[in-house]
């Protein structure tokens, strides 16, 4: 099973078709989710330190462009633990305005995964 590593923080396995904010979530981070998963919002938003996926689903994609955020961070409700990772949230319950994450995100990457190379720039 993939190792997720949270920076600064623990390290634990999350099975190859789990989403990396569920993973991050179950693992007892606080992680931020409030469009529920639906790459809508960016507040799931982490630093990959390593083991950055070369895909990208076509929504993150487009939310990326849109916030001109591409190369700065990803959107952890689109990434799939397929593959060991040391990533970093950036938007914490603890450390927000929110009483919550907002909704819990569905198992299954929404909307339907459209996967895409992620660009170089």
């Amino acid at each position: 099973m993939p190792s997720i590593t949270i920076k600064d923080g623990a390290t634990f396995e999350a099975t190859a078709d789990k989403r990396l904010v569920l993973a991050i979530e179950d693992s007892g981070v606080d992680i931020l989710h409030r469009c529920g998963g639906y790459a809508g919002c960016t507040t799931c938003r982490v630093v990959v330190h390593e083991g950055e996926p070369t895909t990208m689903t076509k929504a993150e994609l487009e939310k990326l462009q849109e916030n001109e955020a591409v190369g700065q961070y990803r959107l952890s409700c689109q990434i799939l633990c397929d593959h060991d990772m040391t990533v970093e949230p950036l938007m914490r319950v603890s450390s927000s305005n929110y009483d919550d994450a907002g909704k819990r995100p569905k198992d299954t990457i929404t909307p339907d995964a459209e996967w895409v190379d992620k660009p170089t720039s």
